[in-house]
């Protein structure tokens, strides 16, 4: 009996222990952590709001996102307020740089170029992509966005084959044919109302469609539909905090729905990969095709097992391509041709530059190279109303990042949006649509701060897609400036909110008169 009261007691220490054990690696997590690093950084200068249990700033910032869609809107350009109100609020009290808590993620918001162009050179290595979880993983996988390191390079390599110049020629005749398909159904909205973000979603959707993956939108709208709903769930939850592993055991409603959205998108592209690589066994095509998914696939079957993408990576590229390739394009158009539809000065200028370039025959890729006044135009909707409003990085170890030192682990992101707004750096009419800023280029408009105009991002990790972007979207303006003029439609409400880019909430609505 003795040795069994012992054993019990031995047990029910040992129980004590691994409890206590526990509780002290949760505080450690929980509290210690936290508030170790928010010291640290504090005693180096770094301010900002107060760590919160296990919350972090997450409720402070949904519930000034919360407020910010419900105030009353103006016709404004000021939207970095609406936006992200967080960052906005906190660089004025806290400084250009500063400390917030995603749950018990310590995140340092960098607003200063200089420092800015530091981590986004990554010369040393030390500022790699940030680990994306939950409904962001499901949306963007591993692919090109988000990967890092050697699958990084691999796959960048690939799609710099499958983007470069005179694969960029050629896909030129694909995006004039979507355009005029577009301006043909135009046509009978002659003198009435329309909603240019729906015309370019359906315009850029086609555009990738055919030109990366050889098929058509009416073919992948399975996928860009499902995206589209997986992208709404993320951001829905994005700052709803779960404990690490509770998923596996409790899926919400909405855990459930990413999961079968994400398995749809994977099997649609499953689909189109056994298509093509049918094709290639018969001989109809003889090669898996030159597009995006056949450099994919075809790198997929190389001898160089080191070369080889997997199936995986193939499906996370081809999801990262469908969304870039219509998500921020589409935005970035929509936004160029409501800045036009207000200044109708600036829409004549660039009217009359298309006409003496190409006359009445749709654009060519020489002649879009010579598209100054356009290319101020959209530099400056760019800045204004960048699709992407945020980069993000970690410090992989501890830095040295101006006079700070950083420890490893911190996440870091830089608000495009906050340097692409600021008056130190564009002057005090920073808010007012002015493309002549770009008259000498970027460097210039920027006094020479680079890292203050991050639409396409900056360092090795900039755009892949930057070209082929702008390619599209000079195409599609000229077409649209040759046939048409607009104005803003009295029905439009001016609401930016973010999803994935900055969107328009309520579409733009423009009135067509045709010049034909």
């Amino acid at each position: 009996m003795k040795s069994v009261g012992g054993t019990v007691i031995v047990l029910s220490s040992l129980l004590c222990l691994l409890l206590l054990l526990a509780l002290i690696k949760i505080f450690h997590k929980l509290w210690w952590t936290p508030i170790r690093i928010q010291n640290l950084v504090a005693l180096q200068g770094i301010k900002g709001p107060s760590y919160r249990f296990v919350h972090g700033n997450t409720k402070e910032i949904s519930s000034m996102q919360e407020e910010a869609m419900r105030r009353p809107k103006s016709l404004s350009h000021d939207i970095f307020s609406q936006v992200q109100p967080h960052i906005h609020l906190w660089t004025k009290t806290y400084g250009a740089n500063f400390l917030q808590w995603y749950g018990v993620q310590a995140q340092l918001i960098i607003t200063e170029p200089e420092l800015c162009k530091e981590i986004l050179t990554n010369k040393d290595k030390a500022y790699p992509k940030s680990e994306t979880k939950g409904y962001a993983r499901r949306l963007l996988g591993d692919g090109l966005v988000v990967s890092d390191g050697e699958k990084w390079a691999k796959m960048r390599k690939l799609a710099n084959y499958a983007f470069h110049g005179e694969i960029l020629k050629g896909m030129a005749p694909t995006m004039i044919a979507s355009a005029e398909t577009m301006l043909e159904n135009w046509k009978e909205h002659d003198g009435k109302e329309i909603d240019v973000f729906k015309e370019f979603r359906l315009y850029t959707s086609e555009v990738i469609s055919r030109t990366a993956f050889g098929s058509s939108y009416l073919e992948g709208k399975n996928i860009f539909e499902n995206l589209e709903k997986l992208a709404y769930l993320s951001f829905k939850n994005a700052f709803n905090l779960r404990f690490p592993g509770i998923s596996r055991f409790i899926k919400s409603k909405d855990e459930i729905e990413s999961e079968k959205l994400e398995k749809s998108i994977r099997n649609s592209i499953m689909e189109m990969i056994r298509k093509r690589e049918d094709k290639a066994m018969v001989g109809e095509e003889g090669s898996f095709g030159d597009d995006f998914l056949g450099v994919l696939i075809k790198a997929h079957h190389d001898a160089d097992e080191n070369q080889r993408t997997s199936i995986d990576e193939i499906v996370d590229e081809c999801k990262t391509f469908y969304l870039g390739g219509q998500e921020t394009t589409s935005s970035g158009l929509a936004w160029t041709v409501f800045l036009l539809a207000i200044h109708t000065d600036w829409q004549e200028e660039a009217r009359k530059e298309v006409i003496q370039i190409f006359g009445k025959q749709n654009p060519n890729l020489d002649g879009t190279a010579k598209l100054k006044i356009m290319n101020m135009i959209f530099n400056e909707s760019l800045r204004l109303y960048p699709p992407v409003v945020a980069m993000e990085r970690k410090i992989g170890r501890e830095v040295r990042l101006g006079k700070h030192v950083l420890p490893a682990n911190v996440e870091i992101t830089i608000p495009c949006l906050a340097l692409q707004h600021e008056p130190q750096i564009w002057g005090e009419d920073v808010l007012l649509f002015k493309p002549e800023r770009f008259s000498e280029g970027v460097a210039k408009a920027t006094k020479n701060n680079i890292a203050a105009f991050l639409p396409w991002g900056l360092g090795p990790r900039s755009c892949v897609g930057s070209n082929f972007a702008t390619m599209e979207t000079k195409i599609a303006l000229s077409m649209i400036l040759q046939r048409f003029s607009f104005t803003l439609s009295p029905a439009y409400i001016h609401s930016p909110y973010r999803l994935l880019t900055v969107r328009p909430q309520h579409g733009v609505q423009v009135m067509l008169r045709s010049l034909t």
